[in-house]
């Protein structure tokens, strides 16, 4: 009887098991600073076509040349698990060691800097295009971090503009993707349910828009102009600081001090939601590892203790979190700030290695968990973002989804 029972709540629980989504999980605290990029995108997002090369970086902050492993796996646009067995996205191995590493020279904070190029000896390539995820594992076969990227053919023209929003309750605030693919003689079967797309923000995925259908078919063109399933809020420029000489103060930075490590602290920030917007140019919530009077900014930055501080007053029913892509915007207890009462201002203080970084305030309520970008630097249209749409195709019969098309557009061409 027993194994009866066991039998059934294993076949009750297989389909949530097969169904699942994938999430990205952020690493422990002593592994720091990951970079995830390709050969012709630069964010921590990779885009990346059919044959090009990935390159995954990070440090681990213990000090011990720990040995970590990587694992690649293929998913479907949901980020379901595809039935694609491994021999036929991958060909070569994975769960092998990163073989690349050095020790950090002549800084405070003692780190070793993985680098993992793909495709490699081991890892030859990747056959095929649609979702991907890479996990890495420790030694105890322990996992520490994963990360999303997206392979692509070119099997579509995709043209990308940003509009104004077309609802006149927001129009100061949001901004609109249209978006014209064009098959050029591809023969696409019922493109209705065949088709699916993302429209990604600043190579943010919490904040991203799925699977829009085409409102018209044209010829072999599929036209999205949606006026409001289609729009973003606006946000407003990313606040930077920029600490590549460590012994002074720089760009965004007010003073600094030695403990055991440096001490950067930033100007206080102020809400910019009531304020005119402002064009300061960013880099779309991104960051870049950069050091002054060095050769080798992997192992030759330093790790420093930033500490940032907003002036406001506090809010009951939010937390208010550090947001940007040094850390793929997780939202996690260390990029909360904790508020000061007497200073009257929101207070954190995080470990980064030097370099120009991108961040911005956010409110989180304690309620829901639901996150606005805006409640403390407004949102704006005329905001310069970058966005980035990827298209799907699943044919009659076809086992998993093809990602056929890639189109980029930044709203700095932003039109009404």
């Amino acid at each position: 009887m027993p194994s009866k029972i066991h039998f059934i709540i294993f076949i009750i629980g297989f389909p949530f098991f097969i169904f699942a989504q994938a999430e990205e999980l952020n690493p422990p605290d002593f592994i720091k600073t990951i970079t995830f990029k390709s050969n012709t995108t630069q964010g921590q997002l990779p885009v990346l076509k059919l044959g090009e090369t990935l390159q995954l970086e990070f440090d681990a902050l213990t000090g011990n040349e720990e040995d970590f492993y990587y694992v690649i796996e293929h998913f479907n646009f949901d980020w379901t698990t595809s039935s694609l067995s491994k021999p036929e996205y991958l060909k070569g191995l994975d769960n092998q060691r990163i073989l690349s590493y050095e020790n950090s020279f002549n800084t405070y904070q003692i780190y070793s800097h993985y680098n993992l190029t793909i495709p490699n000896t081991q890892t030859r390539a990747l056959l095929k295009s649609g979702n991907y995820m890479i996990s890495i594992y420790d030694d105890y076969d322990e996992l520490m971090f994963s990360r999303k990227f997206m392979i692509y053919e070119e099997l579509t023209n995709v043209g990308v503009s940003v509009k104004r929003s077309r609802d006149v309750k927001v129009i100061a605030e949001k901004q609109s993707v249209d978006i014209i693919i064009s098959t050029d003689g591809t023969n696409l079967n019922n493109p209705l349910e065949t088709i699916k797309t993302l429209v990604i923000q600043n190579n943010n995925l919490n904040t991203a828009i799925s699977d829009l259908k085409p409102q018209y078919v044209l010829g072999n063109e599929l036209i999205y102009r949606y006026d409001t399933k289609s729009a973003f809020w606006g946000g407003n420029e990313y606040l930077f600081f920029e600490n590549k000489d460590v012994r002074a103060a720089n760009v965004g930075v007010q003073y600094i001090d030695l403990e055991e490590l440096y001490h950067n602290y930033l100007y206080t920030n102020i809400s910019r939601k009531d304020r005119p917007y402002t064009y300061n140019p960013d880099i779309n919530g991104n960051f870049l590892v950069t050091v002054i009077d060095r050769t080798n900014p992997d192992i030759e930055a330093d790790y420093v203790m930033v500490h940032f501080s907003l002036l406001h007053d506090e809010l009951k029913n939010k937390n208010i979190h550090i947001y940007g892509n040094f850390n793929a915007y997780t939202i996690e207890p260390l990029t909360q700030m904790i508020y000061n009462t007497e200073s009257k201002r929101y207070e954190s203080i995080m470990l980064l290695k030097q370099g120009f970084y991108n961040y911005k305030h956010i409110a989180v309520d304690k309620q829901t968990g639901q996150l606005d970008e805006g409640v403390i630097s407004g949102n704006f249209w005329q905001t310069e973002n970058n966005y980035k749409v990827l298209v799907y195709y699943r044919d009659l019969g076809s086992r998993y989804d093809r990602l056929i098309g890639f189109g980029e557009a930044s709203s700095v061409d932003i039109t009404n």
